[in-house]
This record gives structure tokens, C-alpha cells and sequence, in this order.
């Protein structure tokens, strides 16, 4: 069965850190793209960040760079988002999706997981 699984969400204090990981099952991420994604209550999706695996190009929304690392496991079932510096307004369902080849559309794809929950509170 394929899926892809969100873990790693929690929360943090603003400032803090948290690493988040999507897991694949059933097929692995070689020759895709893995792209994560957010939503906060009210507010639109948002593409944050997504990997192609092929050559590891990676790519970042303005919101997040230069605080957000997008990386793969070593056997190329796991992409994992390192998030550093952590806002009240990174605070949102954080999701992964793939099924593309490249990140035209920050890695947007057909599979995606159920999200992991990322609170940044005092």
C-alpha cells in the first residue's frame, strides 16, 4: 500500500526547533520530488519546501528560508524537514506530498500523508 506518514510535530517554545520526517511505504522517493506544505486554521495551503531527490535541488518559500533544511534519508524513503527558529506563525498542520518529478509545484503530487500538528507557543 502506498502512503506516505508525517511525524515529528509538537510543541515548542518560539525559537525552538523541531524535526519533522515523511516516511514513505510501498514505493520509494527515487526519481520524485517530495515537497512539505502547511496549513494554519483559515488560512491557505502553503508550499514551504520541497527536495528532488534525483540531484537533491532544493527549494524554499521566502517564509522559511534560511530557517527551514529539507533532506533525505539514506535509503530514500525519508525526507525529513529540519525547522530552526521557530515562530508563532509557523504554527500549522505540516504535511508532505509526492508524486511528481520536480518541484514546478514545490513537489505537489498525488500521494500525501494525513500532517503532523506544529504548535510554536509560550
Amino acid at each position: 500500500q502506498v502512503q506516505l506518514v508525517e511525524s515529528g510535530g509538537g510543541l515548542v517554545q518560539p525559537g525552538g526547533s523541531l524535526r519533522l520526517s515523511c516516511a514513505a511505504s510501498g514505493f520509494t522517493f527515487d526519481y520524485l520530488a517530495v515537497g512539505w506544505f502547511r496549513q494554519a486554521p483559515g488560512k491557505e495551503r502553503e508550499a514551504i519546501s520541497c527536495l528532488r531527490i534525483s540531484d537533491e535541488s532544493s527549494y524554499y518559500a521566502d517564509s522559511v528560508k534560511g530557517r527551514f533544511t529539507i533532506s533525505r534519508g539514506s535509503g530514500k524513503r525519508t525526507v525529513f524537514l529540519q525547522m530552526r527558529s521557530l515562530k508563532p506563525e509557523d504554527t500549522a498542520v505540516y504535511y508532505c506530498s509526492t508524486g511528481s518529478p520536480d518541484c514546478v509545484n514545490m513537489g505537489l503530487g498525488r500521494y500525501r500523508g494525513r500532517g503532523t500538528q506544529v504548535t510554536v507557543s509560550s
